[in-house]
Parts: C-alpha cells; sequence; structure tokens
C-alpha cells in the first residue's frame, strides 16, 4: 500500500512538473504584455488541464497570416494630406491655452501613428437612446444613392436585427452597394442563411478576416467596431451593436444606456475607409474595394464645425493608438474628467494617469454599471472603482438599466466616443474605434448627459467599498490578479 502511495505521488509530481513547463512554453512563445504573461501563469499553473482548455478559448492570438492580412491594408493616399494639414495645424504655440495645446498634439499623435487625418466641417449628432438610433440609421439607409457599409461586432438574427437586414436588403435591390461585415463570435448564434436574403439583393457578407465561430476557438482578437458609413457622407460611431438587448428588449439588462454619434461630413469619409481596410482584409481578392473611393455628400446635408479624428487600434501593432489618446486626455485634464465605461480594468500606466489627475486637483467623476455581464470583469472593475473612490475620485454606479457607453470628456473641450472600454481588451487584444472631437459644444453636451446620468446613479464612497461583505472583496481582489486576461 505504501508502494501505492509512493507510486501516485510520484505521478502526481511528475504532471504538476510537465504542466509547469508547459505553462511556462506556452505563455512564453507568443510575444504579450507582461501582466497578462503573469496571470496566464497563475491560471495554467492553479487550474493544471483546466488552464490549458482555458487558454485555447481565451489565450491564442491570431495566425501571423491573419494579422499580416490587416497590417498589408494601405490607407488612402493621404501623406501630402497629412503632410498639408502639420502646416495648417503647427506645433503648439506660448499664445495656446492649454486645451488648444493639447488638442495640437492629439492631432499629431494620431496623424503619426494611425494616419488619421483631422476634419472640421463636420456636423454631429448624439444618440443615447437605442430605438431612437435605429430608426434613424433606417432612414439614412433608405436614402442612401451610393454605399452602404456596415461594420458591427454584434449583428444578431433578432427582431432589430431583422428590421435592419430588411432595410439594407431594400437598399441593396435599388442600386446601392451594400457590404456588412460582423464579428462571428460577437453575432453568436446567428447562422450564414440569416444574410441569405441580403446576398440574393446583391449584397455582400462576411465575417471579419473570415473567421467562423464553429472553426476558431479563439474569443480574444475580436473586431469590436461598431461604424456605419453611408455614401461617405454620413456615418455612425459608437457603443450600440445590433440587437434585441441594444433597445432595451432584454429581460436580463432592461434598459439599455449607450453612446453613439452620427456624423455628417468628412468624418464619415473617413469611417468609410476605416470600413474598406478591414473589408480587404477579410474579402478575396475579387471582392476587393477601392481604398480611395471619395464621398457623395448631398446638397441638403449642411455641415457643421466639429473637429475630429476617427483612430482605430488593434492587435496588429503595439502602438495602442486609442489607450494612447486616452492617456493624453487624462494627463491634459485640469479642471474636470468625465469617464463612461461598462468596463474599468485600466493598465498600471492608464491608472497611474488616473491617479495623478486626481491628485493633482482635477475632478474625475467615473460611472460604471451597477450590474454584470460578465462576473469576473464585473468584480475586478469595482476593485479599481474602489481603489479609485480611495484616491478621492467619484464613483457612481449607473441604476437605471445597464450602462454600456464608452465616453471619455475633459475640460468641456476634447471628447472620445466610439467602441473601446477602460480595459486590457481594448487596449490590446480587440480591433477598435474611437471618434476624438475637439469640439466645445459636443464636449459640453457630453458632460451634460454625464450630470443628467448621475440623477440615476448611486455614488459609491469608499465607506460603501469597506462596507461591502469580505467574500464580495475577495472576489473583486482575485478577479484583479486575473485582469489582464479578462
Amino acid at each position: 500500500m505504501a508502494m501505492d502511495w509512493t507510486l501516485i505521488k510520484t505521478v502526481i509530481t511528475a504532471v504538476y512538473l510537465l504542466n509547469v513547463a508547459a505553462a511556462i512554453l506556452t505563455v512564453f512563445r507568443e510575444k504579450r504584455d507582461i501582466a497578462a504573461t503573469w496571470a496566464w501563469l497563475l491560471v495554467l499553473n492553479l487550474l493544471p488541464l483546466v488552464g490549458f482548455a482555458l487558454y485555447y478559448v481565451f489565450g491564442r492570438k491570431l495566425s501571423h497570416r491573419q494579422l499580416d492580412l490587416v497590417r498589408a491594408q494601405p490607407h488612402a493616399e493621404l501623406n501630402k494630406v497629412l503632410a498639408r494639414q502639420q502646416e495648417l495645424v503647427p506645433r503648439p504655440a506660448a499664445s495656446d491655452s492649454q486645451m488648444e495645446a493639447t488638442a495640437k498634439n492629439m492631432i499629431t499623435l494620431f496623424q503619426n501613428t494611425d494616419q488619421s487625418f483631422v476634419t472640421t466641417n463636420n456636423q454631429v449628432g448624439v444618440f443615447t437612446d437605442g430605438p431612437a438610433l435605429f430608426d434613424d440609421l433606417r432612414r439614412e439607409i433608405a436614402a442612401a444613392e451610393h454605399s452602404v457599409f456596415v461594420e458591427f461586432y454584434t449583428f444578431y438574427g433578432d427582431a432589430l436585427g431583422a428590421s435592419v437586414l430588411a432595410a439594407l436588403v431594400a437598399a441593396a435591390e435599388s442600386g446601392v452597394a451594400v457590404y456588412v461585415l460582423y464579428d462571428a463570435w460577437g453575432s453568436l448564434g446567428v447562422k450564414a442563411a440569416f444574410f441569405d436574403p441580403l446576398r440574393a439583393a446583391g449584397g455582400h457578407v462576411e465575417p471579419f478576416l473570415g473567421v467562423h465561430h464553429r472553426a476558431d476557438f479563439r474569443l480574444n482578437f475580436r473586431n469590436h467596431r461598431k461604424i456605419v458609413a453611408i455614401d461617405g457622407w454620413t456615418g455612425y460611431i459608437g457603443g450600440f451593436n445590433i440587437g434585441d438587448q441594444y433597445v432595451g428588449r432584454a429581460k436580463k439588462f432592461g434598459a439599455w444606456r449607450d453612446t453613439h454619434l452620427k456624423v455628417e461630413g468628412d468624418a464619415a469619409l473617413a469611417l468609410q475607409q476605416q470600413f474598406i481596410r478591414d473589408w480587404n482584409a477579410t474579402a478575396g481578392a475579387a471582392q476587393q474595394l477601392d481604398i480611395n473611393r471619395t464621398h457623395f455628400p448631398k446638397a441638403n446635408n449642411g455641415l457643421g464645425t466639429a473637429m475630429m479624428q476617427i483612430v482605430a487600434s488593434g492587435p496588429q501593432n503595439d502602438l495602442a493608438q486609442i489607450k494612447l489618446g486616452y492617456m493624453k486626455m487624462i494627463n491634459a485634464a485640469r479642471v474636470s474628467l468625465d469617464i463612461q465605461t461598462p468596463y474599468l480594468i485600466p493598465d498600471e500606466s492608464v491608472l497611474t494617469s488616473l491617479r495623478t489627475a486626481i491628485h493633482s486637483g482635477v475632478r474625475v467623476r467615473i460611472m460604471i454599471p451597477h450590474m454584470p455581464d460578465h462576473a469576473f470583469v464585473y468584480r475586478a472593475s469595482q476593485y479599481y472603482a474602489r481603489g479609485l473612490a480611495q484616491d478621492g475620485a467619484e464613483i457612481y454606479f449607473y441604476e437605471a438599466g445597464f450602462l454600456h457607453a464608452k465616453v471619455m470628456v475633459v475640460d468641456s473641450a476634447i471628447a472620445s466616443v466610439g467602441s473601446a472600454n477602460m480595459d486590457f481588451r481594448s487596449f490590446g487584444l480587440n480591433f477598435e474605434a474611437n471618434a476624438f472631437v475637439y469640439d466645445h459644444a459636443l464636449a459640453t453636451q457630453l458632460e451634460a448627459i454625464f450630470t443628467a446620468d448621475v440623477a440615476k446613479s448611486r455614488r459609491v464612497t469608499p465607506a460603501d467599498f469597506a462596507a461591502m461583505p469580505r467574500w464580495l472583496r475577495f472576489k473583486q481582489t482575485f478577479s484583479r490578479l486575473i485582469s489582464p486576461i479578462l
């Protein structure tokens, strides 16, 4: 019997050592953030064998072939435009205000890292209500004359999805070029046959990078963008997806609170170009679109004065352009900083910027949901909210439904709205797109919306966090340990 027990201990030890060796080889064979490296080592060693199943689903990166397809997509021929814009937007001068200098720096940042050209003649509308947004979107699709490009992380085959699809089918039947990109995992449950009516009408539909969820079990590196471009002149960008839950029809979430921008002007051309890059990385040679196609302005579309850049980021490079933009905004804040995000899991650099702003006397208000949609993610968000509350931030739990908006506003002057959350996943794992807007009127409007949401929220103080049950605080702390891979 003693020999049997000795044999069992030997086998267990051998299995454990093999698991440790395999964990090290698995994690270090791919370049990744150091925090994510240690988090995966923790998971793989705490959960032998099971951890590798989790890694297969959550940890694997895209293939080099897929990333190369994205990297190979050229921007439009904008070198001369960018050079001219850098003449028009010179380096900050001594006479500039703080926000003027910050705006100029941010414009240059995105020109250098994403070839994002700045546009000045944009009229911008804000949607916080799903039904109103999708009513407007269907009207614009019906009015399209040349092209409709639609790219969403989620495109469900439910009532809302069917109504948007019907509008796209009608547009295609009228001769409009209709193209749709969706993420297979974000649109889980949607069968290819759902889009058959659009294909039959002459439209084109593909899952991003040709990845079908049945053939690829990677949950990371998703196309999280939510953009529309119509005739290169009207565009949409923000946090809403296409599905019944996004218009408040899901019992689990109830009312859905999100933020989306509608843009009429040259920024819509940038949205069109981003769609074309993503489409060309996905589609075969016979379906390639011209990245330099122009827009078709309509005579009745009045131009506004909002200045903005459309910025994209993704795992195809290490620049993390949207994260850099967030940090630039946080570091520029002098009076106020408002953040709405469903997931508050900042990496060390962003967390340091937030803490620096707070201790510099900036009024920092952060709003997150009061309910989870992902258990570990929510508890990790609470952990970081607790720490920032102790530093002096005003933390609000939105209670009138599920908060999904991704909004940042600085000093009533600069704002960002898009698909990128305040978390590791959006910073480095997903393909994201945000609008960075240098416009006092829009920033003031978004600040007013935030303040109105405060009335529907509960402020959570350091004392409130301290009063939470110990088990809950333990879950928050544990979730923080694996936050780099959530």
